[in-house]
């Protein structure tokens, strides 16, 4: 019988890493796979959890960065930028039912 050691993950793959950060300190991340909370941990890794809301007054940095009509969510909490998915469809558009 051999004693396999499980091998260490540094990261979980679930966990989106900061992309960038803008001019004014904003941390900018992309969102996972219908994710609709933060999950930006604080000093005491402690994890966010803040509602990511569509953000449509975006700052000057923002707006250099991304344009002006660019998808972009903000964590009602911590002010992480999320930039959309690349898997996902747009949301854009309206709801039809």
């Amino acid at each position: 019988m051999t004693d396999a050691a499980a091998p260490e993950q540094s990261q979980s793959p679930r966990i989106s890493s900061v992309l960038t950060t803008l001019s004014d300190g904003t941390k900018v991340k992309e969102r996972l796979p219908r994710m609709r909370a933060c999950n930006e941990r604080n000093a005491k890794n402690k994890m966010c959890a803040g509602h990511l809301k569509r953000w449509y007054h975006l700052s000057e940095a923002a707006r250099q960065q991304f344009g002006e009509g660019a998808e972009i969510y903000r964590c009602e909490r911590c002010h992480t930028i999320y930039l959309p998915n690349r898997g996902e469809h747009p949301r854009t558009g309206t709801l039809a039912w």
